[in-house]
């Protein structure tokens, strides 16, 4: 018997149970139900949007196209087998790759974004500079890298899971991360100092609202 069970349900127990309950209630046709989870998923389905397709009207249709389609699966989902927000997030990085795939099929030799592009300046995403930083800085990776990152390291694909979604070997999967991970080091390295001083002072404005 796990030891847990002697004080009752913890948090993530509580949080599972409430995920199940709101999804049972979108899978009812619960409109009330459907805006709570998007009140709670659009910061996040507009992140990966912006971060992988670097155009924010695009990043709106990714979420409302995540959305439609998280109602029409409300059904499906099983708790347990997935956090909700990771399960969010893979159907926004899903319709985020389905649209840079089309973009290369129709597009010559053209990237799906301007080598100089940066994250918006209201961007109300960003919680911090170090993370307007951060988000520049993955933004001039080439494509293959900024979305094998954004796979491995944000979305919590394996190795595999992500190889599999860009159609490509895992060994070049890890070589794509491997020289995204130079790339980034390289243009962060002269930034470190600043970096670690902005995190610190997050890290620490958030401990005082604990």
């Amino acid at each position: 018997m796990p030891s847990f069970s002697q004080s009752g349900s913890g948090p993530a127990e509580t949080q599972i149970e409430a995920d199940a309950a709101l999804m049972r209630r979108i899978a009812s046709g619960d409109r009330g139900a459907a805006r709570e989870l998007m009140e709670r998923s659009l910061p996040l389905m507009l992140a990966i949007g912006r971060r992988m397709l670097r155009d924010p009207a695009e990043a709106e249709d990714v979420a409302q196209d995540a959305f439609i389609r998280a109602w029409n699966a409300a059904a499906r989902w099983k708790p347990g087998h997935a956090r909700l927000e990771s399960w969010m997030s893979r159907i926004a990085t899903n319709l985020c790759l389905d649209r840079l795939r089309k973009k290369r099929e129709t597009a010559m030799d053209s990237p799906p974004e301007m080598e100089d592009s940066r994250m918006p300046a209201d961007d109300e995403m960003i919680a911090s500079e170090a993370s307007l930083t951060v988000n520049d800085a993955i933004a001039t990776l080439p494509e293959r890298q900024r979305l094998a990152l954004e796979l491995c390291h944000f979305q919590d694909f394996t190795n595999i899971e992500a190889a599999e979604q860009l159609d490509i070997s895992v060994e070049a999967l890890e070589s794509l991360l491997a020289r995204a991970r130079r790339k980034l080091k390289a243009v962060l390295m002269p930034q470190r100092d600043d970096l670690v001083s902005s995190l610190t002072v997050a890290s620490g404005k958030a401990s005082e609202a604990l």
